[in-house]
């Protein structure tokens, strides 16, 4: 199984087994890290913003139009950010490494 690295807003870093075919979201979720997902991984928000490590950026899928719609949204947007509930693991993604934000806008809130 493949393993993922995700570093939090501290710099801590959390090294985790990344099931095939499920999103980047649904990991953090399942290893208790801090991404919001507040749509639950239907892209109509920006809550599960990552940014993608620069040596990794370019071994993923391109970003759909509609996913950098959603990205526009995001605080703190890099050149390799991404939304978590769109990045799907394979075996080629063993090692990622992607960086949490310290912050995200929920407009889904009042």
């Amino acid at each position: 199984m493949p393993r993922m690295i995700f570093i939090d807003s501290a710099g801590a870093s959390h090294d985790v087994a990344a099931p095939l075919g499920h999103s980047l979201l649904q990991i953090a979720w399942d290893n208790g890290l801090d991404v919001e997902g507040a749509c639950e991984g239907a892209m109509a928000c920006s809550t599960c913003h990552v940014i993608v490590d620069p040596d990794w950026y370019a071994r993923l899928d391109a970003p759909t139009e509609d996913e950098e719609d959603m990205l526009d949204l995001a605080p703190g947007l890099k050149a390799t950010s991404r939304l978590g509930c769109q990045i799907i693991v394979t075996e080629a993604m063993d090692g990622l490494t992607v960086h949490l934000p310290g912050s995200t806008r929920n407009l889904m809130l009042g």
